[in-house]
């Protein structure tokens, strides 16, 4: 996020001020320094990691003052954490906190049902209503600060012709894929940014479904039929995609009647992200939950500096007008003005066809019926303070 070019300056004032001077303006600032990463950490505890080698337990065991202590964490399988008995606010109301770490929604499900574990995120579309209707368990839903992607990798022939990316925005049956895949637990994405988030561009129309306009525009960018690509599909479910494996395969025969041939391709989820952001896949399934409520936070994912090997805009692709009004953006404080700038990046966005947007996900979690106090939030944490079971 270039924090480390943006700030300046940290100097403390008194033992509760600290002064932070940015290099240039800059208005999400304040937004992101709410994010998780920006929480205050020990700097005698990094020290020690550091000098003793061994930099990577900062995150791995790591030293807070939060409502719960964090105990042990067993890589795949399970984090314990115990209630916080000294913590300076709210003080936790449940003494043991357990991530049993279960990939498989059917397994979540199951665990849940027999009370082996009392709440679990991400629930299968297809187990709603049964859940729904059980007595001994309570479903909550929000529409999800999120957007399913299917990223073109622009360094990529053919995918550097923006007809290319657009035919495959117009071959891929869209509705088919929230009525078979979302089953109603979503909406058709058209924006890179949800329709809930401030600064969406209603005046942004969609790409039909129309596969003979595709193969047209396949055939005026010069590509013979069949073109070969890869097309990735993550290993595990997501808050916003609940199975894109399924979505891959759709995906897979829709292309199939334009003359594309895609081959089917997942990694372990660590090595896909590294894989992807590296910029090896032709075409990655792909997706975003928001950090903190400002559109910034979306919009970086396709600007220039994250476009780098390493970096998170997976597509490469790095457009100047789009990447202008990106930083205009983030240097102004009057929100109108913001606004009209990320209306005209959605635009270039759509034109120029990086992705094809997927959907926006509304989220699910499920949790038995003798817990009380979980409010769900937006950007997809999961918080326990003020939670029971009574």
């Amino acid at each position: 996020m270039g924090m480390t070019k943006l700030i300046k300056s940290l100097v403390k004032k008194d033992d509760y001020t600290i002064v932070m001077t940015l290099s240039e303006p800059n208005a999400p600032i304040l937004a992101n320094l709410a994010m998780d990463f920006a929480s205050i950490h020990s700097a005698e505890y990094a020290e020690a990691l550091l000098k003793s080698g061994k930099p990577e337990q900062f995150d791995q065991v790591p030293v807070g003052t939060g409502p719960f202590s964090f105990i042990t964490y067993q890589k795949d399988a399970v984090i314990r954490f115990k209630a916080n008995k000294e913590f300076w606010g709210e003080k936790a109301l449940i003494d043991d906190l357990v991530y049993a770490i279960t990939p498989d929604p059917t397994a979540r499900y199951s665990k849940l049902k027999a009370n082996e574990c009392q709440f679990a995120a991400y629930p299968r579309p297809a187990d709603l209503a049964e859940m729904q209707k059980d007595p001994s368990l309570k479903v909550i839903s929000q529409s999800g600060l999120n957007i399913a992607y299917w990223a073109f990798n622009v360094t990529k022939k053919p995918f550097d012709d923006k007809r290319v990316r657009q035919a495959m925005n117009m071959a891929i049956d869209k509705a088919a894929i929230m009525r078979d895949v979302y089953l109603g637990a979503g909406t058709a994405a058209i924006n890179f940014i949800p329709p809930t988030l401030w600064s969406y561009n209603t005046a942004v129309k969609d790409y039909p479904y129309d596969p003979a306009k595709a193969q047209a525009l396949l055939k005026e960018a010069g590509v013979t039929a069949p073109l070969e690509i890869d097309l990735w599909y993550m290993p595990v479910q997501r808050p916003y995609n609940p199975n894109a494996k399924r979505i891959a395969e759709m995906m897979q025969a829709d292309l199939a009647k334009v003359g594309v041939n895609a081959k089917l391709v997942t990694y372990e989820w660590g090595e896909y992200r590294k894989r992807a952001q590296q910029g090896e896949p032709t075409t990655v399934q792909l997706g975003w939950t928001g950090d903190n409520g400002d559109p910034d936070n979306f919009f970086f994912l396709r600007g220039c500096a994250a476009a780098r090997p390493g970096g998170q805009n997976i597509s490469k692709w790095c457009n100047e007008e789009f990447d202008v009004r990106l930083k205009k953006a983030a240097t102004l404080t009057d929100s109108k003005e913001r606004t009209k700038l990320y209306e005209e990046m959605q635009v270039i966005m759509k034109e120029d066809a990086p992705d094809m947007t997927i959907a926006h996900s509304i989220v699910f979690e499920v949790m038995r019926k003798e817990v009380e106090g979980y409010k769900q939030s937006p950007l997809g944490g999961h918080k326990f303070i003020g939670v029971d079971i009574k």
